[in-house]
């Protein structure tokens, strides 16, 4: 196990499948305790668990809803309670409901901005007070190379990532003085159990439009989160990270 982050406390949201739970194997890894939330993947929630205490760290899962304001001040209070203190934020909670514009409802567009946008204020507003009081803390940010340029089919997704590049950089600027840092990840296409079941020539088509070729692991997102976690990054606050092959390169 590396040292990296050892006796560091981490949330991380939504972290049953994908790239939230390849960042949160990624933690526990680098020493870090693990606390993480699920909403409807109840089993792979509890499989997680019991993974991340084999790698000899104190892990816990909790079904909790961080687009819910009053759940996710909830949330970090059990956390806190439970952890002792917590140093390390994983904003990555995140849906899609893709459609163009003139089909979009305004519940597809106001479920998406609430579950990717509002519960990255929510977590971070809760646990506010706990990081003043510790003055220290590493607040990452899950946002999208679609935040950073747009896509056709996700206005509601755009505008949420986007929304959340915007919020990233004014905490930074708020919270720089306090020695909290806070900065934002932006994925490319990165290859998890959603993207398995697309047509295979499809996904070929998207790696080939790729600099790299390739598409992207959840391991690729999770160790540019060790590196915004830990001492590594201590001078770096207000950015946002393209981890995505080349594909957003101006």
């Amino acid at each position: 196990m590396s040292q990296l982050l050892l006796g560091k406390n981490a949330l991380v949201t939504g972290a049953s499948k994908g790239i939230g739970k390849g960042i949160a194997i990624e933690l526990a890894k680098h020493g870090a305790n693990v606390a993480f939330t699920y909403l409807s993947s109840v089993e792979k929630g509890q499989a997680l668990e019991a993974e991340l205490a084999a790698m000899g760290v104190k892990a816990k899962g909790y079904r909790s809803d961080a687009s819910d304001f009053k759940a996710a001040e909830e949330l970090v209070n059990t956390i806190i309670a439970d952890f002792g203190s917590l140093e390390i934020i994983v904003n990555n909670a995140g849906i899609t409901k893709d459609g163009l514009l003139m089909r979009m409802t305004e519940d597809q567009f106001n479920d998406v901005v609430r579950t990717n946008l509002n519960s990255v204020f929510n977590v971070t507003k809760a646990a506010l007070r706990q990081l003043l009081k510790q003055k220290y803390g590493s607040i990452i940010n899950i946002t999208s190379v679609v935040g950073v340029r747009g896509n056709a089919g996700q206005a509601n997704y755009a505008a949420s990532k986007a929304g959340i590049i915007g919020f990233t950089k004014s905490v930074a600027l708020e919270l720089g003085s306090r020695n909290i840092r806070c900065n934002a990840i932006a994925p490319g296409f990165i290859e998890t159990e959603m993207t398995a079941v697309l047509d295979a020539a499809v996904v070929q088509g998207w790696r080939d439009a790729i600099p790299l070729k390739r598409g992207g692991t959840p391991e690729d997102i999770a160790n540019t989160v060790i590196f915004l976690a830990s001492d590594l990054s201590s001078y770096i606050t207000g950015q946002v990270l393209n981890v995505d092959g080349g594909m957003n390169t101006a």
